[in-house]
């Protein structure tokens, strides 16, 4: 009598835990419910615009002043970027901007 290749073994034993494994995923997934949003943080929608970039202008400048000259620059990048056209990548540097700003924190 042959004995069976040990490659052999090990793939029934796989091929008979694929759908037990599957399984307890799929009951780990659906237990932990929908995603749900805070209540206390608003969804604010935006848009690639040269207006959103003018309303995050205006929210780094209500920061206060003392600011480090690269966030300055980070800031003027950010509005000649959209102005000449390039919104989203001045989107980005604005977002940056007041990401990195300590009044933000």
């Amino acid at each position: 009598m042959a004995t069976p290749c040990p490659d052999a073994v090990a793939g029934r034993i796989m091929r008979s835990m694929q759908l037990p494994v599957f399984l307890l995923v799929l009951v780990l997934c659906l237990s932990m419910g929908p995603l749900r949003l805070r209540a206390d943080m608003p969804l604010r929608v935006t848009s690639d615009s040269t207006s959103y970039c003018r309303e995050l202008a205006g929210r780094l400048s209500a920061l206060p002043p003392p600011r480090p000259a690269r966030e300055r620059r980070v800031v003027e990048e950010g509005l000649r970027l959209c102005e000449s056209g390039h919104v989203r990548t001045g989107i980005a540097r604005l977002r940056r901007a007041l990401r990195d700003a300590p009044a933000a924190q």
